[in-house]
Formats: structure tokens, sequence, C-alpha cells
């Protein structure tokens, strides 16, 4: 099922065109990467289709809705999860309050909030043991390392019970094994509850190990899409961001 589909997508500024005319589709449960080279447009794409910015021309729809132009609020109540490429805590709160924060979020009014007081410890402490932190559920955020708040952003992601996540560099400033590490959690927690994954990632490795599928934006159109190992072999992608194709385990 589909549960995210973009239609000749386009935005300008004062005649510049920043994104050109771009199509795709994301089914539920899949792991979509979207990548390119600096200034392909991979961000503003990506603001669109979370509502921070107006697109210029195009549709986005998700569950079959159309929320073309909406704030990125009214996309959120959707069931839309979002990561940023430079995470950010509460730094004073503890990791579960951080996450109780973010749960207490998805209920309005006071009567709603001491109706489910009483389960937001339980609730916190399910998600920081899916994404492996329920021993530091009462640390302070700012003692936290870097991947520790990547993987906390995480989890305060699926608060909102996803089932559309957008994860902006999900493994940017993180060490090369920690992004293995978090693009594994992803992908598993991805399948095993339906989520569908749109992510924008400079690490090929995250990439090409963890994408179903691979779109590619260069100078705001996009010039390929397909599985990773049809995305590996394209010449074009070679030329403009990959490089030698013999790059990511591609056969000699």
């Amino acid at each position: 099922m589909s549960i995210l589909a973009v239609e000749n997508l386009g935005k300008s500024y004062s005649g510049f065109r920043a994104v050109n005319d771009v199509s795709f589709s994301l089914q539920a449960g899949e792991m979509l990467a979207l990548i390119g080279p600096n200034g392909a447009g991979k961000s503003t794409c990506f603001n669109m289709i979370n509502g921070q910015l107006a697109p210029s021309t195009g549709r986005i729809r998700m569950f079959g809705r159309d929320v073309t132009g909406a704030p990125a609020r009214d996309i959120w109540r959707l069931g839309v999860g979002r990561t940023f490429q430079i995470a950010a805590t509460f730094g004073s709160m503890t990791v579960a309050e951080n996450v109780q924060v973010a749960l207490l979020s998805n209920h309005r009014g006071w009567t709603a909030w001491r109706w489910a007081a009483r389960s937001y410890a339980e609730e916190a402490e399910g998600l920081l043991a899916l994404v492996g932190m329920a021993d530091q559920a009462q640390r302070s955020c700012g003692e936290l390392a870097y991947g520790d708040v990547k993987r906390l952003e995480l989890a305060l992601a699926l608060a909102n019970n996803p089932k559309l996540l957008l994860m902006d560099e999900p493994a940017a400033g993180m060490a090369p094994t920690e992004r293995g590490a978090l693009m594994a959690l992803v992908s598993r927690i991805a399948r095993e509850r339906t989520i569908g994954v749109l992510f924008t990632e400079h690490d090929m490795d995250a990439v090409f190990g963890h994408a179903d599928r691979i779109l590619v934006l260069n100078r705001g159109a996009l010039i390929a899409e397909g599985a990773p190992a049809e995305v590996r072999a394209n010449r074009d992608v070679q030329e403009v961001y990959l490089g030698s194709g013999a790059l990511f385990g591609a056969a000699s």
C-alpha cells in the first residue's frame, strides 16, 4: 500500500528551480533513500513533504489524503514522525522525561493528560527498550554521547506511533559502527511495525546496506530510481555522485 505519493513536485526561488518535477511513492514497511550531491534539492524536497515549505508546483498525498501545503503540525497529526540532521533534546531533562513529553503531545487538553498520565512512564520505558536505551532512562540528556542522542531522537519520533517516518541524515555525526547499528535498528523497526521510511543520507554504506530502493537527485531533478544494485550501476549516478563503479561493493 502506498502511504506517500509525490507528484510533479517543484519549488522555485526567484526563478531558480531548486526542485523540478519530482515524482515517487513510498510503500508501507519500505526503506526508501533520497540521495544526491550537496545542493541537489534533497533538503528542499524533504521539507516540502514534511510541511515546512510550501511547494510551488505538484501534489503530496499521504495515506490517500492530499496534504499539499499543509503545516508540519497537521502532517504530524496524521501519523508522521520526523528526525533531523542535527538532533536536539531537552538537555536539562532525563531521557525518560524527554520521551514522556513526546507522548504528552499526542494528547490534547488537561482531561486527556490526566487520563493518560499514568501510562506515560510505561510507554516511555517500552520505547526506550525498543531503541536500546532502557538502562539510560534516568540519565540527564545533557550527559549523553551524540550517538545516544540520535537513538533518543528516534524514540521521540516513534512516540507518535507513526506509519510514515521521515529521517534527515539519521547517521550524521555518528561513528561508523554506530551508523550501521542505528540503520539496522531503523530497518528492523520499520518492518516489524510496517512503517514506511524516507531518509536522506551521505553515508553510502548506510544507504546501500539498508535501503530497499534509492532515489537520486541532481540539480533539483530525479535522475535515477531503483534497487541499490541498479542505482550503483547507473553511469549518470556514478558521474555526478558515486564516482567509480568499483565503490560500495560493486562488481568489478
